[in-house]
C-alpha cells in the first residue's frame, strides 16, 4: 500500500479542505494521475497518485478539513480494478498493520450530545463549532462566548428560515477565506487611513506615451504600474508597512514582492509580483497581465501566490469610490485604490475640475504608528501626482 499524503502547500499554510476526489475506491490509477482536490484559501492543489494501481481507501470524506502530512488515502500497487474488501486484503510486510480508515461514504463519527469538557476546562463542542484562530483565543483566555439565544445556538440547517429565501452551501474554498478574515482581524490590529490623489498627471503622461508604449513592450500602459512603483519607494522610507510580525520579532523584509488583487470567476486571488522595486514600467505591465491571466485561466502555481509582502487592490475597476480594505494577513500593509471621478478642486486659489481618487492605506498598527501610515500614503501621493520624479529614481 502507498499511502496519500498532503503535501506541503506553501509558506503560512498548513491545512486544506477536500474538495472533492476524482476517483472512487477501486478505480484503476496511474502514476502521478491526479486522484484528489485539495483547496485552500489561495489555490487549489491536485493530489496525484505515487504509484499505478488501484485507488483502495478513502480516509477523508469530500468537505473534511485535512492538515499537511495527514494521510488521506491509499494506492495499492499493481492492483486490479475491481473494488477490495478491507478485511481480506494482505499486504507482503505482514508485520505492518494498517491504521483503521474509513471510506468516503462512512458517516463520521458523532460528538457527543451533552457537553463534554476538552482537557482545557473549555466546552469541546462549543470549542469545534470555532474557527481554528479562534479556537487558540479561546484557550488562552479560558473561556468561550456563550450565546443564550436558542435560535443562535440552532445548527443553520435547522434555523427559521423564509421559504422565499435560497440557501446556498459555502463551498470550502469560500469557507476558508472566511476563516483567512476572521484571522486577519483577531491576530492584527489593523486600521486605515486615507488620502486623496489629483491624477492629472499620470493621465496626462499616459496619454503621450500609451501608443509608443504598447509598441515597444506589448502591453498597455496602466494605473496599476504607478502605483506599484510609487508605493515601492514609499515602502523604502517608511518600511513598516513592508513587514511582518512573527512572535515577538518584527521582521522587515528588504525585497519587494507585491500581491496584486485579482478577481475570477471562483473569488479574489492575490498573486505575487517579485521584485517591483527593480522592475521598469514595462516589465511591471507585462508581470501583472501574466499573473491575471494565469489566474483566470486557473493556471496559477502556489509559489504565484505566497511570499508577498505587501499588497494592493484595486475597487475602482468596479466603481468603488471609498473602502477600508482588509489586510493579507500577516502582511502589515495594504493600499486600497478606488475609481477616478472629476471633481471641484481649488487650485492656486481658483476652483478647477480636476480628475480624483481616494486611496487608503490599511495597516497593522502594532507595527506601524499612525504618523508613519499617514506619510506612507502621503509619500504615494506625491510620487503620483508628480510621476516624473519615479523615473528618476529608477
Amino acid at each position: 500500500m502507498a499511502d496519500l499524503v498532503v503535501p506541503q502547500l506553501g509558506e503560512s499554510i498548513t491545512e486544506a479542505v477536500v474538495a472533492r476526489w476524482l476517483k472512487n475506491v477501486g478505480d484503476a490509477v496511474a502514476l502521478d494521475e491526479p486522484l484528489i482536490d485539495l483547496e485552500t484559501d489561495k489555490i487549489t492543489v491536485q493530489l496525484p497518485s505515487p504509484v499505478a494501481g488501484a485507488l483502495s481507501v478513502q480516509t477523508v470524506a469530500a468537505g473534511s478539513t485535512v492538515k499537511v502530512g495527514q494521510v488521506v488515502g491509499q494506492v495499492e500497487a499493481g492492483a486490479k480494478t475491481e473494488a477490495k474488501k478491507p478485511a481480506s486484503t494482505s499486504t507482503s510486510t505482514p508485520t505492518t498493520t494498517p491504521t483503521p480508515t474509513a471510506t468516503a461514504t462512512t458517516a463520521p463519527e458523532k460528538l457527543p450530545t451533552s457537553p463534554a469538557p476538552s482537557n482545557d476546562g473549555l466546552n469541546r463542542d462549543a470549542l469545534l463549532d470555532l474557527p481554528p484562530s479562534q479556537r487558540r483565543i479561546a484557550r488562552e483566555r479560558g473561556a468561550i462566548p456563550v450565546i443564550n439565544s436558542p435560535a443562535a445556538q440552532a445548527p443553520a440547517s435547522q434555523a427559521k428560515i423564509d421559504p422565499r429565501d435560497e440557501v446556498v452551501a459555502m463551498s470550502p474554498l469560500r469557507k476558508r477565506i472566511a476563516e483567512r478574515l476572521v484571522q486577519a482581524q483577531h491576530e492584527s490590529a489593523s486600521l486605515t487611513t486615507f488620502n486623496e490623489v489629483d491624477m492629472t498627471a499620470v493621465m496626462d503622461l499616459r496619454s503621450r506615451y500609451k501608443e509608443s508604449f504598447e509598441k515597444e513592450h506589448g502591453v498597455k500602459l496602466g494605473f496599476m504600474s504607478f502605483f506599484v512603483k510609487a508605493c515601492a519607494s514609499a515602502a523604502r522610507l517608511f518600511p513598516g508597512v513592508n513587514a511582518e510580525v512573527i512572535g515577538d520579532s518584527i521582521v522587515y523584509k528588504k525585497h519587494y514582492d507585491f500581491g496584486i488583487a485579482v478577481s475570477t470567476p471562483r473569488g479574489l486571488v492575490v498573486p505575487v509580483l517579485r521584485g517591483v522595486d527593480g522592475l521598469s514600467f514595462g516589465g511591471i505591465e507585462k508581470g501583472i497581465l501574466a499573473l491575471a491571466d494565469k489566474a483566470r485561466t486557473g493556471k496559477l502555481a502556489l509559489d504565484d501566490l505566497v511570499g508577498g509582502t505587501f499588497s494592493i487592490t484595486n475597487g475602482g475597476i468596479y466603481g468603488s469610490m471609498m473602502s477600508t480594505p482588509l489586510l493579507n494577513y500577516p502582511q502589515t500593509g495594504i493600499l486600497g485604490m478606488h475609481n477616478i471621478v472629476k471633481r471641484a478642486m481649488v487650485k492656486d486659489d481658483q476652483v478647477v475640475v480636476r480628475p480624483m481618487m481616494y486611496v487608503a492605506l490599511t495597516y497593522d498598527h502594532r507595527v506601524v504608528d499612525g504618523r508613519e501610515a499617514v506619510s506612507f500614503l502621503v509619500a504615494v501621493k506625491d510620487r503620483l501626482e508628480s510621476p516624473d520624479r519615479m523615473l528618476l529614481e529608477g
